[in-house]
């Protein structure tokens, strides 16, 4: 379901923003965010996800178009929008000599909070966030996933009706990332708006209520990410048939069991075919190929993911390294 863009937390239309020798970064940005939820920026390098962040975030200026956040204009009231929001960038903006407690303490100063109400503050976010129990350690000490609630827990400071996080999962074990996603979820719970950019498509998935598909400075796909799995097609059985065994005719017989036409790839020894039926067309094949005596390393049923998107709708897959 799209989003109604009178109520969006998140509005921009036709955002534009080009740089002197490198093109276009956006090339009319359309994007609609509804309250309360996790949204995903996703795109290969370069498709403007950065870009795009920080000019609604207000660290960048755009050329054309219209931008809103929080019901403040980007352009026209910076300040505004910056009294609304939070940032988390890739890096952590931490004080490693400093204790959890410290940095926070020392950014609620910063936000000239005064020293009674920067303590408050600072504890509120150590509970919030599951920080307690290494409130007073150095950050130094501190995991992967701890530093990045910390760093969370510093942008919400002024208590953010929006939070941009960049690349949120970037660097982080598996434990830390599951810790951090944990964190993500409980903002939104709690009513935060999260537009987050990911290199992850996991994290998009697990994460994400609507994602946002970029490529060359604009949106090419929008929806939930069932919404985008079903639109590059159902699911296909895939069979692994084992050296010396006819590939050809394990496909005849594939493609005599699944009414398809299958598609062979000879090097991998694969054949797969679309399929209706789900796990029950895994036993109908299964009996087809014991029939005619083709035995099979695997029999597996695939269903569309992110990855199949992603490489359908843009043009490259998601590379190394921080989008711009």
């Amino acid at each position: 379901m799209s989003t109604d863009r009178r109520d969006a937390a998140i509005l921009a239309e036709g955002v534009r923003k080009h740089y002197p020798g490198r093109g276009a970064a956006l090339d009319g940005l359309d994007l609609a965010v509804a309250p309360g939820t996790v949204h995903g920026l996703l795109g290969p390098n370069g498709a403007g996800k950065t870009t795009a962040v920080r000019i609604l975030a207000t660290l960048v200026r755009l050329d054309g178009g219209s931008a809103r956040v929080a019901g403040c204009d980007v352009a026209s009231d910076p300040a505004r929008v910056r009294a609304r929001i939070g940032l988390a960038g890739q890096h952590a903006a931490l004080d490693e000599v400093l204790s959890g407690r410290q940095n926070l303490e020392m950014f609620a100063r910063l936000h000239h909070l005064r020293a009674r109400a920067a303590r408050r503050r600072a504890g509120a976010l150590l509970e919030r966030f599951d920080l307690e129990a290494a409130a007073d350690r150095p950050v130094r000490n501190y995991s992967g996933g701890m530093r990045r609630r910390l760093d969370l827990a510093v942008s919400l400071i002024r208590g953010a009706d929006v939070l941009f996080l960049d690349e949120p999962s970037t660097g982080l074990d598996p434990r830390s990332r599951n810790e951090v996603w944990n964190a993500v979820r409980e903002l939104a719970a709690s009513g935060t708006t999260v537009l987050l950019t990911t290199q992850y498509l996991e994290e998009a998935d697990r994460l994400c209520s609507r994602i946002s598909l970029m490529d060359r400075g604009r949106v090419v796909a929008e929806g939930s990410p069932s919404e985008l799995k079903a639109r590059v097609g159902g699911s296909r059985l895939e069979v692994a048939v084992p050296a010396g065994r006819d590939l050809a005719a394990a496909a005849g017989s594939i493609s005599a069991a699944l009414c398809a036409a299958p598609e062979i790839d000879p090097a991998a020894r694969r054949i797969s075919a679309p399929v209706r039926g789900g796990v029950g067309a895994l036993g109908r094949l299964a009996r087809t190929l014991d029939e005619a005596g083709l035995q099979a390393d695997d029999v597996s049923l695939r269903r569309p993911d992110l990855d199949d998107v992603f490489l359908r709708l843009t043009a490259g897959p998601i590379r190394e390294g921080k989008g711009r």
